[in-house]
């Protein structure tokens, strides 16, 4: 089986994956974004449909006072009992809790909270029975899985094999061996994965001779760097894989926007230890074990015209929702002018997905007329409320104008504006490895690019932590009181090159 990483592009990090039957399921992390959790479907490792979100209530998950890459860390999901279970962190408010479900595609259970330190917990039942949580710092607890209470004093397991930031702790146990799987060095150029083994859950523990079993470091003309945070599975052939994230740093200056996203790669047992991918690495393109249903082309390319009661799942709010800041009815997306700027994480207008591909054209069908100088609507490339780049309708000298502007940092600035175009008017954001370009289109007519902006300064190495870039519709009253509202008709994702 060949097929091509990453298996699901874009912001997507810190995988987690389990088995049922012949069905995959794999979590990632969300941060400050809502719902929570998205959860996928698969059954080759390779095609992923989403099919919805873990955390989607707000009683699920408060975002109030959370920060720029906080809110949801890495979870881990599991199966055992007939039961779905989905373990992470509330680095804002809680901390460590896991939900659970007997259908996937189903409502989740209200948190039950673990008092348990650190992030990246790891849920493990052992055959008595027994339940332990395993988080970073690689401490474990033993827990009542209906309770969450603590069982037993939390205790360090493993130092690992001296990386910085020991984390994202995995506990298997494979042909009568304990494995404790975790990450090092940090999510950044230096990650990488190791691996030990013991006689019980607690060690003591033996460390692989060819640790780091995945990693990238040193190995900068490889185009997927950071490769790390990984969990295996077997699948029902008796072969075994491993998700991960990496990301793929582009332009001049290698940077990545993208995010952190999901590969794959194939394990292969060696005198007891895994073997990833090519001698710890992996590529964009593999090839894998065969007895997997065969792998299908997809079209990332989307059109939303907003038809259904509810909006797809891969549309997100920036932090809780407010329900009045906006609706879909008669087959559109209104949002209220009553939020604050892009500059504030919470009560914002706003509506965004991922961007999943280097070359890429968004463009939303925008009905907008702003009453006074405050309010304002449009796309948005967003990285963050301070690295942002903007194409909107908005009040300038009396006159209702088309805008483009960049915020990088504490430098904001309109760096185009004219007059409003007359007719159907469609905003437009076009992207490639270096540049984004912002715009519109009147009718059936070509984009007309009024600005550029660098992708650099929307990247995770200049302006952003944990996330990726996100491309939103968005409307705001800045601050103030409005019964004002702009109106999308359509948006369209369009992937202009697969292969980018």
């Amino acid at each position: 089986m060949k097929y091509s990483n990453p298996v699901i592009p874009g912001f997507y990090p810190d995988p987690s994956i389990c088995r049922v039957g012949q069905d995959f399921y794999l979590v990632t992390s969300s941060f400050e974004y809502f719902p929570g959790v998205p959860l996928f479907h698969s059954r080759n490792l390779v095609n992923w449909k989403q099919i919805g979100h873990c955390l989607t209530r707000h009683a699920q998950l408060p975002l109030s006072g959370v920060s720029i890459s906080g809110g949801i860390y890495a979870p881990t999901i599991r199966y055992h009992g007939g039961r779905f279970y989905m373990v992470t962190t509330n680095c804002r408010n809680g901390g460590n809790f896991f939900v659970w479900s007997d259908a996937p595609d189903g409502a989740w259970s209200d948190p039950v909270w673990i008092a348990h330190k650190g992030i990246d917990p790891d849920l493990f039942w052992d055959d008595d029975g027994s339940v332990y949580v395993t988080g970073a710092g690689i401490c474990q607890t033993k827990i009542d899985i209906k309770t969450g209470q603590s069982l037993s004093e939390s205790t360090h397991l493993w130092s690992g094999c001296g990386g910085h930031y020991p984390e994202a702790p995995h506990l298997y146990k494979i042909s009568g061996h304990y494995y404790l799987m975790i990450a090092e060095g940090g999510t950044e150029y230096g990650h990488c994965v190791t691996i030990a083994r013991g006689p019980t859950p607690q060690g003591p523990w033996e460390t692989c001779p060819h640790n780091p079993i995945l990693t990238h470091r040193s190995k900068s003309k490889i185009p997927v760097q950071a490769t790390g945070h990984g969990d295996m599975v077997e699948d029902q052939s008796g072969n075994w894989w491993m998700v991960c994230l990496g990301i793929r740093p582009k332009g001049f200056h290698s940077c990545h926007f993208l995010g952190r996203e999901t590969f794959l790669t194939p394990v292969k047992w060696v005198d007891g230890w895994p073997v990833i991918g090519n001698n710890g690495e992996i590529a964009i393109q593999m090839d894998g074990a065969e007895g997997l249903p065969p792998v299908e082309d997809q079209s990332w390319s989307t059109r939303d015209d907003f038809d259904e009661e509810k909006l797809p799942l891969h549309w997100n709010f920036l932090c809780n929702p407010v329900a009045d800041n906006w609706s879909l009815a008669n087959s559109h997306l209104k949002l209220a002018c009553v939020g604050p700027d892009l500059n504030t994480m919470e009560g914002q207008s706003w509506v965004g997905r991922r961007q999943q591909h280097f070359n890429f054209r968004i463009s939303a069908r925008i009905d907008f007329t702003p009453h006074n100088d405050f309010e304002e609507a449009g796309l948005t490339a967003f990285q963050n409320i301070h690295h942002h780049y903007d194409v909107g309708v908005a009040n300038r000298n009396r006159e209702v104008r088309l805008i483009v502007r960049r915020t990088i940092g504490t430098l904001s600035a309109e760096v185009a504006t004219i007059a409003l175009p007359q007719g159907p008017l469609a905003l437009v954001i076009e992207g490639d490895e270096a540049d984004y370009s912002l715009g519109y289109a009147v009718g059936n007519s070509a984009p007309v690019f009024l600005a550029k902006g660098e992708t650099r300064y929307l990247s995770t190495e200049v302006g952003g932590r944990f996330t990726g870039v996100y491309l939103a519709m968005y409307a705001t009253g800045s601050g103030h009181s409005s019964d004002n509202a702009a109106t999308f008709d359509w948006f369209e994702y369009e992937v202009l090159d697969e292969q980018a």
